[in-house]
């Protein structure tokens, strides 16, 4: 008996203690109840759609705003600030029927589908001549007639005041109609009077308007500050002076699982062939893993090769990793450094005759501004009898010994400039440049290619034969031992430059 009045009286306080909410409880279910009682008496064409759901929940709304940074040599488009509002926004127009009796559509736009300009870079051309390096949506540059205006705003002193300089951005797209969301703009900014060549420093502006594209209501302009020169800083003499190399490689966007083992090969041929007053320009687009970086430090730190980190890009859904901007930018960051530029890939190697060198073949172009180089296709997959058993220790460009020869074919050319001379370039020739072209270079200079090799991190021998011809997958194939025969140099004088420190490298 004890233990039941104990029970009740525990009972009794808990409804005490909860007495509102079970207040509170009672009457939601007496509600719901009530509700579902009067919707039976409702007529059935009457309904809550989910459409008329969504409408209330989105009167609390994300606002999103666009604040793009100004500087000179970064990608201009950054999500900066992010703020929630509970006030419901003005309502969009509605749908209403006119006195002709027509209904009348509205169309209600939302968010952006690519950005009006995304920066690279901005360089000095020269004492009045700028060169702004971007990307931009293709559609509007397709379908619509989008402007530039380049304006130089002079640094003042206190009480000082310089009217500013303004000029008409003549754009030039580079990148063949090979876009895909972005296409690359490279906008010329000359001006009618030298700029700040007194060194009072100033910054350079960049007005972009979309002329109706988009939308045929508006003309947005978005302005942002693309290059800034302090007081003191420019170098006049840059324009006019020997230039600090003779040979600068510009390379493509780097992507992919890389073999390092050949990219330590193309670097070692590569400065050995070109000498000690060239530079290679590496652009990583995630392809420089750790082992990649392993082979190219010991020539970073030797002063051959500057490697930029660009895969910040990979945002940006341009053609194949927007390389046609990263050659543009190359060749207008480093255009007065070296007295040729040149523009190949990671998987080629540039050669010439036994008794050449790449200065007397130079020599002898010295009065065209720009020159294709022929193709020799290597197959990647047949390899040479005598090496059977012995690939591991032959280097790619010294076991891949067979050579492509099937005639009536086009092959891609590769090229090098003068690069004072051009405006913007390309991957496999410049077509925006002063001065004469030429494409006959046959039996001067020439490139190896092996294709597919750099981004296989296998064995590349698949088959071994024991011939000078051979017929492979229908093409006929050649034994061409030029490169082969010259691996021992270029592993001696490797060793000779960086020290047995990669001797250990693999695949």
């Amino acid at each position: 008996m004890a233990k039941e009045r104990e029970q009740k009286k525990l009972l009794f306080g808990l409804i005490r203690n909860y007495s509102a909410e079970l207040k509170l409880l009672l009457t939601t279910l007496f509600l719901l109840c009530s509700v579902a009682t009067f919707l039976q008496f409702i007529p059935s064409r009457f309904s809550i759609s989910a459409s008329d759901l969504r409408v209330c929940i989105s009167r609390v709304s994300q606002v999103v705003t666009l604040t793009p940074p100004s500087t000179s040599n970064s990608f201009i488009s950054h999500l900066t600030t992010t703020t929630t509002t509970l006030s419901p926004p003005p309502p969009p127009p509605q749908e209403n029927t006119t006195q002709n009796g027509i209904l009348k559509r509205v169309f209600n736009p939302y968010g952006s589908a690519s950005y009006s300009f995304i920066t690279m870079g901005a360089y000095r051309g020269g004492v009045n001549t700028f060169a702004i390096i971007g990307i931009s949506s293709k559609p509007l540059h397709l379908y619509s007639k989008p402007t530039y205006e380049c304006k130089w705003e002079q640094t003042n002193k206190p009480n000082e005041t310089t009217k500013p300089l303004s000029t008409v951005g003549y754009k030039i797209l580079p990148d063949w109609g090979y876009g895909r969301v972005y296409t690359v703009v490279v906008v010329n900014c000359t001006f009618s009077e030298h700029v700040n060549t007194d060194n009072k420093g100033g910054k350079l502006v960049l007005f972009a308007s979309t002329s109706g594209g988009g939308d045929r209501n508006f003309n947005i302009t978005d302005k942002f500050e693309v290059l800034t020169e302090q007081p003191g800083t420019l170098d006049l003499s840059v324009f006019t002076s020997k230039p600090k190399y003779d040979y600068l490689y510009c390379g493509s966007s780097l992507y992919g699982n890389l073999n390092p083992q050949r990219v330590r090969e193309w670097i070692a041929y590569h400065v050995k062939f070109f000498g000690p007053r060239s530079h290679f320009v590496i652009h990583d687009a995630g392809g420089v893993h750790e082992k990649v970086l392993e082979v190219l430090k010991p020539w970073m730190d030797l002063g051959y090769v500057t490697l930029q980190d660009i895969r910040d890009q990979e945002r940006f859904d341009g053609y194949y990793h927007n390389q046609f901007m990263v050659v543009n930018d190359c060749l207008h960051r480093y255009k007065f450094m070296a007295k040729w530029m040149f523009f190949f890939d990671v998987d080629e190697y540039i050669y010439v005759p036994p008794k050449s060198t790449i200065k007397t073949v130079l020599d002898s172009l010295e009065e065209y501004n720009q020159f294709t180089i022929e193709q020799m296709p290597m197959i990647s997959k047949v390899c040479h009898s005598d090496d059977y058993g012995k690939t591991y220790r032959k280097w790619g460009f010294e076991k891949l010994v067979y050579k492509d020869v099937k005639k009536g074919i086009r092959r891609d050319r590769k090229y090098a400039v003068q690069p004072r001379s051009l405006f913007a370039t390309g991957v496999h020739m410049s077509q925006n440049l002063e001065g004469k072209t030429t494409h006959k270079t046959e039996g001067k200079i020439k490139y190896f290619h092996y294709h597919g090799t750099i981004a296989e991190r296998r064995e590349s021998c698949k088959m071994f034969v024991n011939s000078k011809q051979i017929t492979y997958d229908k093409n006929p194939y050649e034994l061409d031992t030029t490169m082969r025969d010259i691996a021992g140099v270029i592993k001696k004088f490797e060793l000779k430059m960086i020290g047995s420190s990669l001797q250990k490298t693999r695949q």
